[in-house]
């Protein structure tokens, strides 16, 4: 239900940013990303990145096999 929710505020809120910048055509994906650095949510694909660069470090120390 959580992620359904932030769907409809993304949804609402980067289509009254658009409206506020004049509807602009073929801007889609901006205002999307822009309603969810102002909610404060991060997308998938910063998650997986971090997550990553964790393992990698946690991993950088381990000796080589054998």
């Amino acid at each position: 239900m959580d992620v359904e929710m932030s769907e409809e505020q993304i949804r609402t809120l980067a289509f009254y940013l658009w409206e506020q910048d004049g509807s602009p055509d073929g801007r889609a994906d901006e205002y999307w990303e822009k309603a969810r650095r102002q909610l404060g949510l991060e997308g998938p694909a910063q998650d997986e990145a971090a997550g990553f660069a964790e393992e990698l470090e946690a991993t950088s120390n381990r000796p080589l096999a054998e």
